[in-house]
């Protein structure tokens, strides 16, 4: 467990906001999978994602309690437009805000995320981002730019302790466990079946005859921030591809764990998502990222190598 450097006090506001709002959103999801009523809306911004009454509670709260913690802020909530929140009309930090991820499945109470990232438009990066797990004991994972200017990632226990996550030993292909959003069946899983290359080096036994490689399922950031404490090897999204609510927060806890995250060239993707004005914020909202993320470049490589695209 690591103590020191402490977290920036941004970084710590904010890991203690999200924190309260998981509390709060917490038994309602409970009621809501215990009774079946799972409060889903009509989508109006993205017709193929499911929304419920919790995602639209969720970013209210946000909006509301960001407000004690940034003065003047870009809020950029996947369930509204970019709206400035304060006096300042061009504030520096945009905070992107995915209030409630995987809530198709929060609402069942299985699995939830809650996703913050603040950006500096004047560094032109993430300077914090944080992944909420609502119903894990790994309760939250951070990355945090601090006073010398390096980024550094933790995960914080529901009990407070603070582990510091860094890089470890490429994985062999064979031996990884590799993840994917596998959850819809034509968009997702049909087109994962079909890299038949990848499943076969998977499935290669290793220097004692046993085959360990495996593929898992996860979801959205929270699949990096896997990836950066070593829970998992790889995540790979070469199919519809991730919106930047879901890939930057944890993209920002992978680097600053030492991890790579590549598009489908082998390029890396920069953590400068060029949100220079209201309408860049809302044009970058509405993109979406292909790529393969892993705990070193050598694996990543590695997993490109077998895709068939």
């Amino acid at each position: 467990m690591s103590r020191e450097p402490q977290l920036p006090d941004l970084a710590q506001r904010v890991v203690d906001l999200v924190r309260v709002v998981m509390a709060e959103v917490r038994p309602r999801l409970v009621r809501a999978a215990l009774a079946g009523d799972r409060g889903e809306r009509g989508n109006l911004r993205h017709a193929d994602n499911f929304l419920s009454v919790h995602d639209l509670w969720t970013h209210r709260r946000y909006r509301e309690l960001l407000r004690d913690v940034i003065p003047s802020f870009v809020y950029a909530s996947e369930e509204a437009e970019p709206q400035v929140i304060g006096n300042d009309p061009d504030p520096d930090l945009c905070v992107l805000v995915d209030p409630l991820d995987t809530s198709e499945l929060a609402v069942r109470g299985l699995h939830g995320y809650t996703h913050v990232m603040v950006y500096s438009r004047a560094l032109r990066r993430p300077v914090v981002s944080v992944v909420g797990d609502i119903f894990h004991h790994i309760q939250v994972y951070v990355a945090a730019r601090g006073e010398d200017g390096r980024d550094r990632a933790y995960a914080i226990t529901a009990d407070a302790e603070r582990h510091l996550l860094t890089t470890r030993p490429p994985e062999d292909l064979r031996e990884a466990l590799v993840t994917n959003y596998l959850m819809k069946p034509a968009e997702r899983f049909v087109p994962l079946a079909e890299q038949h290359r990848l499943l076969r080096a998977l499935d290669q036994p290793g220097q004692d005859g046993r085959r360990r490689g495996r593929i898992g399922v996860d979801f959205g950031s929270v699949s990096l921030c896997h990836v950066a404490a070593g829970f998992t090897d790889a995540v790979v999204e070469f199919a519809k591809g991730f919106a930047i609510w879901d890939l930057s927060p944890g993209h920002h806890v992978l680097h600053a764990a030492g991890g790579v995250v590549l598009d489908l060239s082998g390029a890396p993707i920069p953590l400068d998502h060029g949100l220079d004005s209201l309408a860049d914020i809302a044009g970058a909202m509405n993109g979406r990222r292909r790529f393969v993320a892993a705990g070193s470049t050598r694996l990543a490589e590695d997993i490109l190598a077998t895709l068939e695209l």
